[in-house]
């Protein structure tokens, strides 16, 4: 084989693996009731017969499988163990567990642990309060496009204004046809909001009369790490109590960061999916 056929042959099994692993991911943001092959093929930009094709590869590694009655393709139990063996290493729930408490504790409130998954948000943990009247807007695993919700809301708000564009021109067609009340031009209003105020507010345009108040953390490097969040009934988050729950928030966005800066020390990177590190100009925002 010559060096230039060797080269194509070498393209074309990376564009291979680069094309599976965009499957997988679709296929993740829709963990419960996974992707029919119709929605799989629209999303990728796929013809049918290479998303099949990459689709039964990821099926003989288990990484994905196919659910027998209804056909959807949906993330298979390898991707499950791998999960839990990454979570080892990227322990960011855990490190996260004793302020989710705290803050349900003090707010007798949901809390919420969350972060970047490319364009998207997804939701890691869901810690209960104490209040009788709950909100159900968001569980664990639930992801939506990035400034849906408190939690994501504040992740975007603490990005640089380049990486905005592009995940807003990116998410455009989701959000025009999934989410009708985060209009692109709601959200980039809720944006200036959210930096101009400290903090993120979802005012029940997810779930009528469920609210959400959310802050983001970062790692040691600048780069956004994940956001704390509390979800209330609307009657439990007028002006005033907004204000609490902002300063709970911090406490513990600020403790989030001491640990992580406990953890991978000084002048440590963090590597990882998500973005690049935030500039100087952008680090002095704080959501």
């Amino acid at each position: 084989m010559g060096a230039s056929e060797e080269a194509r042959s070498g393209l074309s099994g990376s564009q291979s693996v680069d094309r599976a692993l965009q499957l997988l991911a679709l296929v993740g943001r829709e963990p419960a009731g996974g992707l029919p092959l119709a929605d799989i093929v629209a999303g990728s930009g796929l013809n049918k017969p290479t998303a099949r094709r990459l689709l039964l590869a990821l099926m003989r590694a288990g990484l994905i499988e196919q659910e027998p009655q209804t056909r959807h393709y949906c993330l298979g139990e390898e991707a499950f163990v791998l999960g839990v063996l990454a979570a080892r290493r990227h322990g960011l729930l855990e490190l996260a567990m004793e302020s989710l408490r705290r803050l349900a504790a003090v707010s007798m409130d949901t809390s919420f642990l969350s972060v970047r998954r490319d364009n998207y948000c997804v939701c890691l943990h869901r810690e209960e309060g104490t209040y009788p009247v709950r909100t159900h807007a968001l569980q664990t695993g639930d992801q939506h496009p990035l400034g849906v919700g408190a939690g994501s809301l504040a992740l975007l708000a603490v990005m640089p204004d380049d990486d905005v564009d592009r995940i807003m021109a990116a998410n455009a067609p989701v959000l025009t046809t999934r989410y009708p009340g985060f209009a692109p031009e709601v959200i980039r209003a809720d944006l200036a909001a959210a930096r101009q105020r400290g903090f993120a507010l979802n005012p029940g345009r997810l779930v009528a009369s469920s609210w959400g108040i959310g802050m983001a953390f970062r790692y040691p490097d600048g780069r956004v790490a994940g956001a704390l969040s509390l979800a209330a009934i609307d009657s439990r988050m007028g002006p005033e109590r907004q204000q609490e729950l902002a300063a709970h928030l911090r406490a513990e966005a600020a403790a989030m960061e001491r640990r992580l800066s406990e953890m991978f020390g000084p002048g440590r990177t963090v590597a990882g999916r998500g973005g690049r590190p935030v500039a100087a100009a952008v680090e002095a925002r704080r959501v």
